[in-house]
């Protein structure tokens, strides 16, 4: 259900942008979404959906670039991709690791006419 104030925020900086623009209609919102945001693109496309009817964004297209997870050990910096939630270091087995990719959620761009 989260989805629902995360398209209202989307939809409200992509109508917010799209009018400094001058702009008539949205055609495309270009998402960058990381593993960790929790967004599931097809509950955010149903919530774009039902909030952008009767707006400039009525007939826009949600794209979404997925961001992988990616963690730095804090012992070797070792920057990798953990593999069915394996937290630990690969290289030097620590478990001190930092989320450096992957908590992304944002705006890239707007395709507007």
């Amino acid at each position: 259900m989260h989805e629902q104030s995360i398209v209202e925020s989307i939809l409200s900086l992509a109508l917010e942008n799209a009018g400094k623009a001058q702009a008539n209609r949205i055609l495309k919102i270009n998402l960058v979404v990381g593993e960790l945001s929790g967004v599931v693109d097809e509950a955010a496309e149903f919530y774009f959906n039902f909030l952008s009817r009767n707006t400039i964004a009525a007939e826009a297209q949600l794209s979404f670039t997925h961001i992988p997870m990616q963690l730095r050990c804090r012992s070797c910096n070792t920057v990798f991709t953990p593999e069915k939630m394996e937290l630990n270091c690969p290289n030097c087995k620590a478990q001190q690791i930092e989320i450096i990719a992957g908590r992304e959620l944002y705006i890239e761009s707007l395709e507007v006419d």
